[in-house]
């Protein structure tokens, strides 16, 4: 599946989602919500996101990354890195900022150890997602067990994600079934921001512990 994802140099893939949030008093909760995705390797995405608590946008071209919040139609851009993976990663030391199915970029590539924290994996077996055949994985690691549903056939492409917090004894859940198109029709006004009317500049919060480079 990694390097499927890593072959494929343009896609959409939209996300319906589901998140879980403990309450102070123990009792889980869940969020429901919405991501599309439209990515141009190496250096350009778009995001949007809505769910019951927020709506954001992302754009990013490769030179620079722009979050609005269209709710409060506030928004704030910093200078970027040249890539996707690294866009990811400094975005989260330096601001603790999660880009939306981040995964979709780390998966399988150079540098990325999170394979190495594996401790258990099985094979389910056949599934089914939104009428594609897919196989079922089970997988654990230190913290988390997490659940992956993936495409038979050539087309390797994850279907489904639940993500399950082991050290919170509720044990809330990450969800998400993706559908994908990989031959997305866009130009590069797609990851350009112009903000709208009324749009107020601020300045993104440093992440503790980081240092401004």
């Amino acid at each position: 599946m990694g390097a499927y994802m890593r072959s494929l140099k343009a896609f959409q893939v939209n996300a319906v989602t589901s998140r879980d949030q403990v309450l102070e008093n123990g009792q889980k909760v869940t969020f429901t919500g919405a991501v599309t995705l439209l990515v141009s390797r190496p250096d350009r995405f778009r995001a949007e996101v809505t769910s019951d608590r927020q709506q954001r946008e992302y754009l990013y071209n490769g030179k620079s990354f722009t979050l609005w919040a269209q709710r409060v139609n506030y928004y704030a851009t910093v200078p970027a890195p040249p890539t996707l993976a690294q866009l990811g990663t400094e975005l989260h030391d330096k601001y603790d900022i999660e880009v939306p199915l981040a995964d979709l970029f780390q998966w399988g590539s150079e540098g990325n150890t999170a394979a190495a924290g594996i401790t258990a994996a099985t094979d389910i077996g056949p599934s089914e997602v939104a009428g594609v055949s897919c196989e079922h994985f089970a997988l654990r690691q230190d913290g988390v067990d997490w659940q992956v549903w993936i495409q038979q056939g050539d087309f390797a492409l994850p279907r489904k994600l639940i993500l399950t917090t082991t050290t919170d004894d509720a044990r809330p859940e990450y969800s998400s079934v993706l559908t994908w198109n990989l031959a997305p029709s866009f130009n590069d006004a797609a990851f350009t921001f112009n903000p709208p009317p009324g749009a107020q500049k601020i300045t993104f919060a440093q992440a503790s512990g980081s240092t401004e480079r």
